[in-house]
């Protein structure tokens, strides 16, 4: 396992980890759509009530999971890759 995530932060690319971490990112996505409508049918139900601590942790999962989805998707194993950051700099 700590030879593939070096071969990620080094920038190779996989079409194992390509495929399983954007595929991870699409059911991330669906899993957030479900918690969607679940929080929406729990939130329009009559009679109205103030929001409950279930109902909460379901609209926080759905914020969870549809932003990991979208950075697995999007960036795939690129999320993996070393990036140079600058020194301090002195102003003078």
């Amino acid at each position: 396992m700590s030879a593939l995530f070096d071969r990620l932060r080094r920038g190779e690319r996989s079409w194992m980890a390509e495929s399983g971490l954007r595929s991870a990112g699409v059911l991330l996505l669906a899993t957030s759509a479900r918690l969607a409508f679940l929080a929406h049918a729990l939130t329009t139900a009559a009679p109205h009530h103030q929001p409950t601590t279930g109902e909460l942790a379901i609209c926080a999962a759905t914020v969870i999971a549809l932003t990991g989805g979208l950075t697995l998707t999007i960036e795939g194993p690129g999320l993996f890759r070393l990036v140079s950051v600058p020194g301090r700099t002195s102003w003078h």
